[in-house]
């Protein structure tokens, strides 16, 4: 199936958003009518542009509320599409996108209504032009798809045919039986495909605000395009998408996601499953650009933490401390990818090493979906591992284990003296705070590249407003990545991105065996004060025994429990630069991340901020 994109979907200009679309790669567009009467130039402009950019004007959309209606105003839209008609030709484009009457005047009878659909279709097609009709989801009185196929029926003229939305149809409750049992293919005019998260609003609402790429929400998009492929459908799969993030985001950006929500598209449903798939099995190490007193400041947390240098790179100023099998590398290297992301960001995670099952079919999968790749500068005898571009400018590397060595051992080497530590075992999570911008971008990164699951959205409260957050996890559960956005600027993810100039990761989690041992040997000056109040609050909920409460207070440590008896005990650090450190102890199949807790961390953190009129640094 092409790819195609409604010019709706994307920000800014009409030039540029079709500038955008060719260059990620979609072979056909729609002009919404807006952008093209906001245009300063014709309509044969705009259709040079799109020849000249190799891209096919698939339709014009929409011509609304004419079907049904009372005299004068049949006669207005009867004149209305007429000109419309001349319009396409100029565009070069014979499809014309109709939606359901929503208007107070339109007759519920379908007689009527069927008979001014066959007229309009009888006038394309004496112009050598086809119409589409779509219900839209809060149409007066056609709705639901299957009463526009009733329609498109009852005109019964073959330049009509249906429009087929995903998210006017599953934002119904509709099911694909009539798609699937009903409707020929040679009837479909147009399928546009938009997901959305499952929402209880007014539909016009939801429809404006909320809609997205498939993949990136919870409708049943991959059935929808399944049940195309089973009947033969082999047109276009156009995107229509009203959201506030794409409308505040760059249009080359978002015509990228596009691209690749239809690539995924297009993967799951002729997905082989006797084809094994590349899978992310583990955190091989976190990388840290780091450079001067600022990089030190890091440097002793860790310490604080129990991490040692326990390596040295072979040719570059690159050290590696760890403790169980926890990697950290801190790059100081001056001619590095590294060195680019501190000047950009200051002290940082400026990249995440995954380790794979399948290197190979990763980088093919890399590659599919349009990721940018990076070389590792790698001397003689070193490890060249690949990497993309990842979230804001992170990168994310590729490792694939083996038995017999880790990275370590050929790019690095050992330094004298033991390695010690505070019982801190593997990464527990890696959390992310990112734009509004994004935050659909972010999860869909995870899940189509990495086949991440990602979980519903929730609110979590800061103090200075909600934080919204969602996990993307490996499907092992090895790799936890909880991703967090907010619109409130002095929130917590917001702080870290007005400091750290741009999204990335704020937190990494480590997982311990023995909670009470790693905090007792962390400095606690380093360690982030939680109010007694809280501890009050916790005795009460879980019923805890006095002397346990006496030494979580005593340590600041936080505690949770669910609901089958599973405990989470976990502590943060303070913020350096930005970044913070948690130390967990998980007991009895407990799978959460404390989030009942996260509203006392947002606040303690928010205590030792003193926002300043223009970055928000330590004070």
């Amino acid at each position: 199936m092409k790819k195609a994109l409604a010019t709706v979907t994307l920000s800014g200009s009409l030039p540029a958003k079709l500038e955008a679309a060719a260059a990620a790669g979609f072979q056909g567009i729609e002009i919404f009518e807006n952008d093209l009467t906001q245009f300063n130039g014709s309509p044969a402009d705009v259709r040079r542009m799109a020849e000249d950019l190799g891209l096919e004007i698939i339709a014009l959309q929409p011509f609304r509320d004419m079907e049904g209606m009372p005299e004068p105003y049949r006669s207005q839209k009867m004149y209305y599409i007429q000109r419309k008609f001349d319009l396409m030709h100029e565009l070069g484009t014979d499809r014309l996108l109709m939606c359901s009457n929503v208007s107070p005047h339109a007759s519920s009878d379908r007689a009527q209504c069927a008979a001014d659909l066959h007229e309009i279709a009888e006038m394309a097609s004496r112009e050598g032009l086809r119409a589409g009709y779509e219900a839209l989801a809060w149409g007066r009185h056609i709705a639901d798809y299957e009463d526009a196929w009733d329609l498109v029926k009852r005109a019964d003229h073959p330049a009509l045919g249906i429009n087929l939305d995903t998210f006017h149809m599953f934002a119904r409750g509709n099911t694909l039986d009539c798609l699937r049992n009903e409707i020929p293919v040679e009837k479909i005019a147009l399928v546009q495909v938009a997901d959305a998260p499952i929402m209880q609003m007014d539909v016009l609402q939801y429809s404006r605000h909320f809609r997205c790429f498939p993949g990136q929400g919870d409708l049943p998009v991959v059935e929808f395009v399944q049940c195309l492929k089973d009947k033969g459908f082999d047109d276009y799969l156009s995107h229509e998408i009203f959201n506030d993030e794409f409308r505040s985001s760059s249009p080359k950006e978002k015509a990228v996601d596009g691209v690749r929500s239809l690539i995924w598209l297009e993967e799951q449903v002729g997905k082989d499953a006797s084809i094994p798939e590349p899978e992310i099995t583990d955190v091989e190490f976190v990388e840290f650009a780091v450079e001067g007193e600022s990089g030190e400041e890091l440097v002793q947390l860790l310490q604080s933490l129990g991490f040692r240098e326990t390596h040295k790179h072979r040719s570059k100023n690159v050290s590696l401390m760890r403790q169980g099998d926890i990697n950290l590398v801190l790059n100081r290297e001056p001619e590095s990818l590294a060195r680019e992301h501190y000047q950009l960001h200051g002290v940082s995670v400026c990249a995440l090493a995954l380790a794979t099952n399948n290197l190979k079919a990763l980088l093919e999968r890399s590659e599919r979906y349009k990721l940018t790749r990076f070389a590792n500068q790698a001397g003689p005898g070193e490890l060249n591992i690949p990497a993309v571009r990842g979230v804001g400018d992170s990168l994310v590397y590729f490792v694939e284990r083996s038995s017999n060595f880790r990275f370590f051992d050929i790019d690095f080497v050992p330094v004298a003296g033991e390695e010690s530590g505070l019982g801190l075992a593997r990464i527990d999570h890696i959390g992310q705070s990112v734009a509004n911008t994004d935050f659909l971008s972010a999860s869909f990164f995870y899940k189509s590249l990495f086949d991440f699951t990602i979980e519903p959205s929730q609110d979590l409260p800061d103090i200075y407003g909600l934080v919204v957050s969602r996990t993307a996890e490996s499907r092992n559960g090895r790799v936890r990545i909880p991703i967090n956005m907010s619109e409130a600027r002095q929130a917590s993810p917001q702080r870290f991105i007005q400091r750290s100039r741009g999204s990335g990761f704020q937190q990494v989690a480590f997982e311990c065996d023995d909670i009470f041992v790693a905090a007792s040997g962390v400095d606690s000056d380093k360690v982030l004060p939680v109010p007694g109040n809280y501890y009050r609050d916790i005795e009460a909920k879980f019923a805890l025994d006095p002397e346990l409460i006496e030494r979580l207070q005593s340590l600041n440590i936080l505690y949770d429990r669910d609901e089958k008896g599973g405990e989470f005990f976990h502590f943060y650090t303070l913020e350096t630069h930005g970044v913070f450190f948690e130390v967990a102890q998980r007991k009895g199949g407990y799978s959460r991340y404390g989030e009942a807790n996260a509203h006392i961390r947002f606040a303690a953190q928010s205590r030792y901020y003193e926002l300043s009129d223009d970055e928000g640094e330590l004070s």
